[in-house]
């Protein structure tokens, strides 16, 4: 195991006004505490460019990207996207788009990587959804594809939202598995169909929860898969306002963790990205997407850590 990158860029913040339910200000305040207490150092942390539009055409239609960077989306396609237009908007989705496709490339090359954003899997080829413009995962497949550096890619979608654009992409792609465990009655309303997708009730806790994916674990661990891409959603925790899950601080921690352990060892290399978190103290949704960081640490680079890995 060789050095750890985490991506990370100020361009991750766009204004969406004060009392949007969308956490933006999350990237920047969890850079900020992972190299406070030194889980991270200044060296591990690199900025992504601006993503290529060649890289965005292997997902996305042209019409799509054009309208979006031009700004002229219709009214109703800025509802179903959830978020105000701006050129900060576009220029944050071009570059946290960027930070998945370069977290890929270098988890290949060291085993793990992370994109401190990323995880937009409601984004489908013509149209943003559910806060995602661009479909980070996705992208960041067929990048790699292209390219020839991976051909079997893994897609573990932990947030409680179901990764429905993702699905609907890859839903004739034998090469891409999805799996998405997510809440049975929340958004989307329509679901798509992922290989595997494993709906819970609301209220499922830690013990239901986690022995649930153990299973899921099982069965994905012969799948031969040349890289993982994670998402590891803050929204299943129990204080968060559009999750309808229990899950603590310290499940969503042990979750972490199995998932990270999958991929050490059945020696995967693994991309972890945030994902969703809507808690009312953005404290609590921060700290979750810390643990991540941190559960990557100790398990991938146990004795280099200079700070706290408290869960």
């Amino acid at each position: 195991m060789s050095g750890y990158s985490v991506f990370y860029s100020p361009n991750y913040y766009a204004d969406i006004g004060p009392d949007h339910v969308f956490p933006i200000r999350k990237f920047e305040i969890a850079r900020e505490i992972l190299l406070g207490e030194g889980t991270l150092v200044e060296n591990e942390i690199v900025e992504p460019p601006i993503v290529d539009r060649e890289d965005l055409l292997l997902v996305h239609t042209a019409d799509y990207i054009d309208r979006l960077a031009a700004g002229e989306l219709t009214a109703k396609e800025i509802r179903k996207l959830g978020l105000p237009w701006s050129e900060a908007l576009v220029r944050r989705s071009f570059t946290a788009i960027s930070g998945t496709i370069c977290a890929a490339r270098r988890a290949l090359a060291d085993g793990v990587s992370s994109n401190l954003a990323g995880g937009t899997h409601h984004a489908y080829p013509d149209r943003g959804e559910g806060f995602c413009v661009l479909n980070d995962i996705a992208v960041a497949i067929r990048v790699l594809r292209r390219d020839r550096q991976a051909e079997r890619c893994l897609v573990v979608d932990l947030d409680v939202h179901q990764g429905n654009g993702t699905a609907f992409i890859f839903r004739e792609d034998r090469d891409v598995f999805t799996f998405s465990m997510h809440g049975a009655k929340n958004y989307p309303l329509f679901k798509e169909t992922s290989v595997l997708d494993i709906e819970l009730a609301d209220g499922t806790g830690d013990a239901e929860y986690l022995d649930t994916l153990e299973q899921a674990l099982e069965r994905l661990r012969h799948d031969h898969a040349d890289v993982i891409f994670y998402l590891a959603g803050a929204d299943p925790f129990v204080g968060d306002r559009l999750g309808r899950l229990a899950l603590t601080k310290e499940g969503l921690s042990r979750r972490d963790e199995m998932v990270l352990e999958f991929a050490r060892d059945e020696r995967i290399p693994i991309v972890t990205t945030l994902s969703g978190g809507y808690a009312e103290d953005i404290s609590d949704t921060v700290d979750i997407h810390c643990n991540t960081i941190r559960a990557v640490k100790r398990i991938f680079f146990a004795g280099q850590l200079s700070g706290s890995t408290n869960a």
